[in-house]
């Protein structure tokens, strides 16, 4: 997927962060192969209290929908793990819809 946008608020993601996700991005192809763009959101949360301060949040654009997932953990890769794992389904159960099933 070329058209992936990862937005880091308020820091400056490192490489191996920023390939963490697209390669995990790329994989959403399998699933729908009609995704128009996504949107990556990383943010630090330095208000919070508890361990879970860093958040990701993915916006996934298809024809005539919009699909949705943030997740919050104390790193920045399991919680984009467990984030575009929810599109993923999300996009499989669209599909199913889209099919009549």
């Amino acid at each position: 997927m070329d058209n992936v946008q990862i937005h880091s608020v308020q820091f400056t993601a490192d490489q191996k962060l920023l390939d963490f996700i697209n390669k995990k991005m790329e994989k959403l192809n399998k699933y729908f192969d009609n995704i128009q763009n996504a949107d990556v959101y990383l943010k630090i949360d330095s208000k919070a209290q508890h361990i879970k301060d860093k958040t990701v949040e993915v916006r996934v654009n298809i024809p005539g929908n919009q699909l949705f997932a943030s997740t919050s953990d104390k790193m920045f890769e399991s919680a984009a793990d467990e984030s575009i794992d929810n599109i993923r389904r999300q996009l499989k159960r669209y599909k199913d819809k889209l099919r009549g099933k």
